[in-house]
């Protein structure tokens, strides 16, 4: 959404923003399901005991087709390797260890190139990873519905959440004003049967609100990042309430860690469970009832190198990245270890470095999700430093286009989400990276 549309769409009387949400969420309803969705999630539920042996023909053919449609159809790809053959490099591109890890700034420098030539419309998804970095991933619609029904088999059916059931999502979207102090603090989009909840308004005054409306609304199903799911559970016990029954609470965003799980588990009398992904949608994988992390190995292929998951994307043939730098760290689990659960499905053996920092604001409320200060924006990458809780200072490297309104639009935009601070810009050649090589977006000064 535009500053222009947001502006707008702030503007709204209360209900108007909920149909507004309403009416968006019956458009991606139509990119997301269609007559096959049901037959797609009876697909995936099979496949999950599907043998070795399938597994390796089924990845094998889809990875060779991918490899040479990438190489002959997507711009990108198709220069790179017209560029080795004139330097005499004759390797195969059909095997993948032939191709060079693509990293986000080439992606991000040139979207459009990465799109496969003769496809029909795409559905455009900003993000910016774990790193900060701004991008555009076009989607097809073959695509975002073979990712629905894959969450609906692997979350809400391993879940028992039924089509019925109301959920609620603590997200990123600025669905409230920020400096919005009584409720609502949601938007209902009966199209998806959700309640939309602002992870901005968070703070210890502000939850009760919260709480009245999960019991409302008659929510079964929480999901949202962790750390605002862990800020909502906290609230619950503060208050004292057994009212608040889930039938599962879905983390993502971060990783989970043990107190958390159960604290969440205690407020909500419910099973905790952990999923994994990214927008670029190279890798996924959710949380059984046996604790065990399971890749969807439809979504993409994922390699441990020195600890760094490069993962190549099988299900986006609109956009497909190959050997891409996803920018997360994690272990995968040997290939012969079995889950309790009986599913053949690999799984991920620990996570490690996705976790952005929490801002906790003077008035205390705890902001997870500011990427989106830096959308379409003629910058590189970006940072945020929260010296005091009265300075941010925010860091990025410009591109060349960079210009002071871009400056004033940064400002602007952490204000909208963060209160009158006191904001420093510092436009940097290169932004620091921690211990682990990784380029934090969010730092808090007193957590280093």
């Amino acid at each position: 959404m535009t500053d222009l549309l947001l502006g707008l769409y702030h503007r709204l009387p209360v209900a108007a923003r909920s149909a507004a949400a309403t009416l968006r969420g019956y458009y991606l309803r139509r990119w997301r399901y269609g007559a096959d969705s049901e037959r797609l999630v009876a697909e995936a539920l099979e496949r999950e005991h599907w043998s070795a042996e399938q597994w390796s023909t089924w990845r094998a053919s889809h990875v060779a087709a991918l490899l040479e449609q990438a190489a002959t159809r997507v711009p990108y790809y198709r220069d790179a390797w017209q560029a080795r053959r004139r330097a005499g490099d004759h390797a195969s591109w059909e095997l993948l260890e032939n191709w060079p890890i693509l990293e986000k700034e080439a992606l991000r420098q040139q979207p459009r190139a990465f799109l496969m030539s003769g496809h029909g419309a795409v559905f455009q998804e900003p993000t910016s990873g774990t790193t900060g970095t701004p991008l555009s991933i076009g989607k097809s619609r073959s695509a975002l519905r073979h990712l629905y029904a894959l969450a609906a088999a692997r979350s809400r059916r391993w879940y028992g959440v039924l089509p019925e059931d109301r959920c609620a999502r603590l997200g990123g979207q600025l669905v409230t004003p920020l400096d919005q102090r009584r409720p609502p603090f949601w938007v209902w989009n009966g199209a998806a049967r959700e309640l939309y909840m602002s992870t901005f308004h968070l703070a210890e005054d502000m939850i009760p609100a919260y709480l009245d409306a999960l019991t409302r609304y008659e929510i079964r199903c929480l999901t949202g990042y962790t750390s605002s799911l862990y800020a909502l559970a906290q609230g619950v016990l503060r208050a004292g309430r057994v009212d608040l029954r889930m039938k599962v609470a879905v983390t993502s965003g971060e990783p989970l860690v043990e107190p958390q799980r159960d604290i969440i588990s205690a407020a909500f009398d419910c099973p905790v469970r952990e999923t994994y992904g990214s927008t670029e949608n190279v890798a996924a994988a959710s949380e059984c009832e046996s604790r065990g992390l399971h890749e969807w190995p439809e979504v993409g292929l994922i390699e441990e190198l020195d600890g760094e998951f490069i993962c190549t994307g099988l299900v986006n043939d609109a956009m497909p990245l190959i050997r891409y730098r996803l920018g997360d760290r994690g272990r995968l689990s040997p290939a012969t270890e079995q889950c309790p659960c009986g599913r053949t499905l690999p799984m991920i053996a620990g996570l490690e470095g996705r976790t952005s920092d929490l801002l906790v604001t003077s008035d205390g409320r705890r902001v997870f999700w500011l990427n989106p200060v830096f959308y379409g924006l003629p910058v590189r990458q970006s940072q945020i430093v929260q010296e005091t809780p009265q300075r941010i200072r925010a860091r990025f490297v410009p591109a060349p286009e960079f210009a002071d309104s871009n400056g004033e639009t940064i400002v602007e935009r952490l204000r909208k989400r963060l209160g009158d601070l006191e904001i420093v810009l510092e436009p940097v050649a290169e932004l620091p990276r921690s211990s682990s090589g990784k380029v934090r977006h969010v730092i808090r000064a007193d957590n280093k």
